[in-house]
């Protein structure tokens, strides 16, 4: 209860300092966040890659046809090529686009993601494993930094969701709705942005690299019990691939929130740690 009122007292003088620049993001912060970016940024490009190689996701245990929710192919109907995308049985014309597409070469053939979204362009099985190894290493070593410092320098607890915060996750949603004129009363981090970075940082980031894990044969070899406990293989990819789904989501949302906040005021932040506070901005816990 103490808390609540002192953030009530806080955020109640928060047009005292309207315009004042203040330290939000460290070095450590600023240099993790950008190699995320471009960690995650790889990472899809050679996930969509090794995805080529078997252009499928069966929530089965082995390879199953019948338990496929998600498949690319490539067909000849009346002597052109088609390329198409099946979801849970459902067959969808996606030539040009996906099944039938851009191979990165100039020309198109039947490969699940166009050559442009893939990293090498070219189907190139064993380079993108390459990729996606050293940049998965990128984004676990810029996770575990990340989180260690702000541990250590007690900006964690500004991050953490509390118990008071749920309450607050409807109005914070009102308010960005504009069915609200004030936000409620909060720190740095508002309510909404609480959850989201706990579910990224707590729930997906640990679990896509499990999931990762499950599909190395090296990892299989030394841990038998994990790919498994997830369902096999087939079930692991599936969920690997889902993860990086949601985390596509989640940064586009993040990006459309980047440029509607005041886009220059953000990234200005990101680069030189200065942020300047806006009419509901919050400084603290």
């Amino acid at each position: 209860m103490t808390s609540d009122v002192s953030v009530e007292t806080f955020s109640a003088r928060r047009t005292d300092v309207t315009g004042e620049r203040v330290y939000r993001h460290d070095v450590i912060a600023r240099a993790t966040h950008w190699l995320w970016a471009l960690a995650i940024l790889v990472l899809v490009m050679s996930g969509l890659q090794i995805f080529n190689a078997a252009p499928y996701l069966d929530a089965s245990d082995k390879s199953n046809p019948a338990r496929r929710v998600l498949a690319f192919d490539a067909r000849q109907v009346d002597g052109r090529p088609v390329g198409t995308t099946t979801v849970f049985g459902h067959t969808f014309n996606t030539t040009h686009l996906l099944g039938y597409t851009d191979d990165g070469m100039g020309a198109e053939d039947g490969r699940a993601f166009p050559g442009w979204a893939t990293l090498p362009g070219p189907q190139d099985l064993a380079d993108g494993r390459r990729w996606h190894l050293f940049f998965a290493w990128a984004m676990f070593i810029a996770w575990a930094t990340y989180l260690i410092s702000a541990r250590l320098r007690g900006k964690l607890r500004e991050l953490v969701m509390r118990r008071a915060d749920f309450a607050k996750l409807l109005p914070m949603q009102l308010y960005y709705l504009r069915l609200r004129k004030e936000p409620p009363p909060h720190g740095t981090y508002n309510p909404l942005q609480k959850l989201t970075y706990n579910v990224v940082l707590f729930v997906m980031f640990p679990l896509i690299i499990i999931t990762g894990l499950a599909l190395s044969p090296g990892v299989d070899s030394a841990v038998p019990w994990l790919t498994p406990l997830l369902g096999g293989r087939q079930f692991a990819r599936t969920w690997h691939f889902t993860l990086m789904a949601l985390l596509i989501g989640y940064f586009a949302t993040h990006l459309v929130l980047v440029l509607s906040t005041g886009f220059w005021n953000n990234m200005r932040s990101m680069i030189t740690g200065w942020f300047v506070l806006g009419e509901h901005d919050g400084v603290g816990p």
